[in-house]
């Protein structure tokens, strides 16, 4: 990724097709992030619009040709959430501050910068395009603890992936960007909101399961289901993930919220795939 530091892997990263549908998806998940590291309600709101107007520019502009990545990155610091979003597109190519009637995603770089502290945007012609963003954290919480990673974190087999150097940037992340994508799926209310209920879970039992590896989930679309996808483990991981979803006093397991669960043997460890139908 354009930009990239080479002494650490980012905290949080989101890697989605760019396509518009996605931005809500981003969007979203970062709101859980900011709101985790003590950013106030206006001040989320701001990184709502700036996140929006980044991820647009490469939906419109990155990959006239052939569909591409958007690859978006948070990292919570001391007062600022810092944001990374970069494609590997046809390099930067801002939208003009006047838009056409009715676009109201399309608000100009310009906004960006008034409503960020600190903003850059980088790029070379046919090298893509980096976009970094400081939100200011009104409220500044404690950073959560951050493993330093020194190997290159490869996401989970699907369209949409999630991956955190720290489990404790999951829970708001994955399941609000769980709700997004199960509601583009047309999942009804409950469904969505047991997508959320197993997404948080999962999160919160990720550190386990993973051991010395950063979590990492995927999202794709399995026609008349939701697949969530968590891995790689280490071995016996899956197995430990689900008997972590088990509720107290032999009251049943959270595995119920999903249709079907299975653990999967892969060349470079252990995936467990949840899938969740449109209609329970």
């Amino acid at each position: 990724m354009a930009g990239q530091r080479a002494d650490s892997i980012p905290r949080l990263r989101l890697t989605v097709p760019a396509e518009a549908g996605n931005v809500a998806l981003v969007r979203h998940a970062l709101a859980g992030v900011a709101e985790a590291a003590g950013m106030d309600r206006p001040g989320v709101a701001d990184l709502e619009t700036v996140v929006t107007e980044a991820c647009m520019n490469a939906v419109v502009h990155a990959y006239p040709a052939a569909p591409g990545p958007i690859f978006v990155e948070a990292e919570p610091g001391a007062g600022v959430l810092v944001v990374r979003v970069a494609d590997r597109g046809v390099g930067f190519q801002p939208r003009p501050d006047v838009e056409s009637p009715g676009s109201s995603l399309r608000l100009g770089l310009s906004l960006i910068a008034a409503l960020s502290s600190g903003f850059s945007i980088s790029g070379r012609v046919g090298e893509g395009t980096e976009v970094v963003m400081e939100m200011p954290l009104e409220n500044p919480g404690p950073a959560p603890r951050i493993r330093d990673l020194d190997v290159e974190v490869e996401p989970a087999p699907s369209g949409v992936s999630i991956t955190a150097s720290d489990a404790a940037l999951l829970p708001g992340a994955l399941s609000r960007a769980v709700s997004a994508f199960a509601a583009r799926r047309d999942l009804a209310v409950d469904r969505v909101s047991d997508a959320m209920l197993l997404a948080e879970a999962v999160s919160d039992l990720s550190a386990d399961a993973f051991a010395s590896r950063p979590p990492s989930f995927g999202l794709a679309d399995g026609g008349d289901c939701v697949e969530m996808i968590v891995g790689p483990l280490a071995a016996g991981g899956g197995e430990r993930l689900r008997a972590g979803l088990e509720l107290p006093d032999a009251a049943g397991t959270l595995e119920r919220l999903a249709d079907s669960v299975a653990v999967e043997e892969r060349d470079d460890g252990e995936y467990v795939a949840f899938r969740i139908a449109a209609a329970g």
